[in-house]
């Protein structure tokens, strides 16, 4: 088994800011791979801010080779014009993602916070703090956008973790 297929991308889409990261897992072990954020320009039109998010996906795809991709999805805000540009960045996401023909899972930042600190109401703070100690760092990764990037990486190995128990406990309760 290749490296790569333990491998699960998270993306916490942004049209200013993308966030990215690379979890590693095998059993309960998480190893973190890589993180970081594409930044767009306000000075460029939304279109080429749309395209730059995509390139540089695109490329991160390309070079890391992640078997699995997580993104989370559109929670409605208060503000329109903010979660129209954001439901435009995790289009793109998604396109670069679908494009590079991963399987992808999207999970509420509701879904991300029980994932990963147990409880659906977590903070901020409280998500970046366990994304530290489960992946043995010495600190929380920053920027923001990227923590919350390998948060979502994160929820996806423990999601898929418990489908798989459920799923071996269902086989054996069906013998």
């Amino acid at each position: 088994m290749s490296e790569n297929e333990n491998l699960v991308l998270g993306i916490d889409p942004g049209t200013a800011i993308t966030g990215y990261g690379l979890v590693w897992s095998e059993g309960d072990d998480l190893r973190l791979v890589d993180y970081g954020v594409i930044t767009t320009s306000s000075d460029e039109s939304q279109p080429q801010r749309l395209q730059e998010i995509y390139r540089q996906l695109t490329a991160l795809i390309q070079e890391r080779q992640p078997a699995e991709a997580a993104v989370e999805k559109l929670f409605f805000s208060r503000n329109v014009r903010t979660a129209l540009s954001v439901g435009q960045a995790r289009g793109v996401a998604l396109l670069a993602m679908a494009n590079a023909e991963l399987e992808i899972h999207e999970y509420t930042p509701l879904e991300v916070k029980q994932a990963v600190v147990g409880y659906g109401r977590a903070t901020k703070n409280q998500v970046q703090e366990m994304v530290k100690v489960l992946l043995r760092l010495d600190s929380v990764p920053q920027p923001d956008d990227a923590a919350d990037a390998i948060a979502v990486a994160i929820c996806h190995i423990h999601s898929a973790r418990m489908l798989s128990l459920a799923r071996q406990a269902e086989e054996i309760e069906g013998r």
